[in-house]
């Protein structure tokens, strides 16, 4: 008997995800910044296994930060857009790499402090209320299937 195929991966389409793009008003850490959103809303976030990308000479480390939302039954994370920790793999030996010990996971927007991302399809970020006079309004963003932060969030989903 053969084994049929549920799916075939090349026929499966991949949509879209939308992300937030969140950009502090002030230089304050992490801990601070996940406090104070912690007061003001009834979520509970916590830290979570750092998002890890292994490049050509480095491992690059981003933390992130869970929390579930009970009425919506929703997951929400953050991951931060910069990462806090490296390890070098090699010696780079090449006059001009591209790679350096910090690493963007967007790197056409390293103003973003942190990426949140849902659980839900079409997510919706204002159940989150954001510390006043910290944070600046959350940037719609949607990821394509092509792009490597898209592979990497499924990953982790």
């Amino acid at each position: 008997m053969e084994i049929q195929k549920l799916y075939d991966l090349d026929d499966i389409e991949f949509e879209d995800i939308a992300i937030g793009l969140v950009r502090l008003a002030k230089d304050i850490p992490a801990h601070e910044f996940f406090f104070k959103i912690n007061q003001t809303n009834n979520l509970n976030f916590s830290r979570k296994k750092d998002l890890v990308f292994h490049g050509g000479y480095y491992d690059y480390f981003f933390p992130r930060f869970e929390a579930y939302h009970k009425f919506s039954k929703t997951y929400f994370t953050f991951i931060s857009n910069k990462s806090s920790e490296s390890k070098q793999k090699k010696v780079q030996t090449e006059l001009f790499t591209e790679e350096e010990n910090i690493k963007f996971l967007l790197n056409n927007q390293v103003d973003v402090e942190y990426i949140l991302h849902s659980s839900e399809q079409f997510p919706d970020f204002s159940v989150i209320l954001l510390p006043e006079n910290l944070v600046f309004p959350i940037q719609d963003y949607t990821l394509s299937s092509e792009e490597e932060l898209y592979q990497i969030i499924q990953y982790y989903e």
